[in-house]
């Protein structure tokens, strides 16, 4: 068991690592940064940092994450009035999926124009956002400032400015799809079989999240997540199936249609996302594109 100086010493070295990531740390990420730190010490000075109130703590994929809370936003609540401080808890509490205006003025029990007013002042202190939510584009909700809206709330990867991106997602979808055939069409022949070959076919989303990544056609970070909802969707259309092995992961796998598509639904112009930055003349240009040169072959 640590003293109460190796105690403070951990927490010191804890928050040091939670402010160079302001979105949030993991208990792995603590523990990838101090090894050496036992799991009784680690979560004895968590929870320390919990009670002095360091850290805002919250649930992300079934993780626990734990946030610093912004120094400048407390200290300008303590200086709010009361009405600013009931408004501004209400909101904390609602963490990244927010509030709706009609549930703090019931919750608050504050008049409308009232409650403007202390939105409005929150608001101009930056310590409170309003957020649209994208199934209902007339609807805000009202979430600390620093935080990332949750995913019912923005969308996620999927939305630009409370707009689906469509063509983005189709886009995905064809790459993906694309991954996993040439993983199949790779062991179709193996010389060890063809149960060793159906078994080697299965791709995770772990996989299919890299080789998107290394394409470099999404502007944004997709999460494994973000990966496995496009996988579905292959599997919902019937152009891929999955699997969980014994050890509990997911996998998928391309599946033949019962109809062959015809030879030009197979050009790789029809999923490359630079085919309207190609030219003969170009940087990007049929005579060097690997994707054609393979289609060829």
């Amino acid at each position: 068991m640590a003293t109460v100086k190796e105690e403070d010493s951990i927490t010191e070295k804890i928050l040091a690592i939670a402010k160079k990531n302001p979105k949030g740390i993991s208990d792995k990420d603590i523990s990838a940064a101090f090894p050496e730190l036992s799991p009784a010490d680690r979560v004895t000075a968590i929870n320390a940092l919990l009670q002095q109130g360091s850290f805002d703590l919250y649930n992300q994929g079934g993780a626990l994450i734990y946030r610093l809370k912004a120094a400048s936003s407390k200290q300008a609540v303590k200086g709010a009035d009361n009405e600013e401080k009931v408004v501004y808890n209400l909101i904390e509490e609602a963490e990244n999926k927010g509030i709706w205006i009609r549930d703090i003025r019931r919750r608050s029990n504050l008049a409308m124009t009232q409650l403007n007013k202390v939105l409005k002042s929150l608001e101009s202190k930056k310590l409170i956002k309003a957020v649209k939510c994208v199934n209902a584009s007339k609807k805000k909700v009202y979430m600390l400032y620093n935080l990332e809206p949750d995913r019912s709330i923005s969308g996620g990867a999927w939305y630009q400015d409370q707009e689906f991106e469509s063509e983005f997602v189709d886009i995905l979808n064809r790459q993906c799809l694309r991954f996993l055939q040439q993983r199949a069409d790779k062991i179709k022949n193996n010389p060890r079989g063809p149960i060793f070959g159906r078994t080697q076919s299965y791709a995770t989303a772990a996989e299919v999240q890299k080789y998107i990544a290394d394409l470099g056609i999404s502007k944004i970070t997709l999460d494994v997540e973000d990966v496995i909802t496009i996988l579905n969707t292959l599997v919902y259309d019937g152009k891929a199936e999955s699997s969980v092995y014994p050890d509990g992961s997911r996998v998928y796998r391309a599946i033949e249609s019962l109809i062959p598509a015809p030879g030009l639904v197979q050009v790789p112009c029809g999923v490359c996302p630079l085919v309207y930055n190609c030219c003969p003349t170009g940087l990007v240009n049929p005579q060097d594109c690997s994707y054609m040169t393979e289609w060829l072959e």
